[in-house]
């Protein structure tokens, strides 16, 4: 998949890693006090994290906004299947990713 439109370089980085499943690499783009939503409720980012790798990915990015910071774009999941869905990032002063809100895209987008 062609990330060239993620203009963020730090997010490019952090989805490049989720695309290969590497753990390492996908956590070393986030700032260690990072605040993660899955669905709009506070959720435990390493674990969602742990399950992630190497079973979850953008099969299609459908569009980027707000700069660079918002992912829309089909998703597949091992364990939930094929979905639309969106990643919201926010970076930190320190130059690192610190929130994280992930969901499903509304049929009305």
């Amino acid at each position: 998949m062609n990330l060239e439109m993620l203009t963020q370089p730090i997010i490019r980085s952090a989805i490049q890693a989720l695309q290969q499943g590497d753990h390492s690499a996908w956590l070393a783009q986030f700032s260690p006090d990072l605040t993660f939503t899955d669905e709009g409720l506070p959720a435990n980012f390493l674990k969602f994290s742990e399950h992630a790798m190497g079973h979850e990915r953008f099969t299609r990015i459908d569009r980027v906004e707000n700069q660079g910071l918002d992912i829309y774009g089909a998703f597949h999941s091992d364990r939930w299947g094929d979905f639309e869905t969106f990643f919201k990032f926010q970076l930190g002063g320190d130059g690192k990713i610190r929130q994280l809100d992930i969901g499903q895209v509304s049929p009305l987008g």
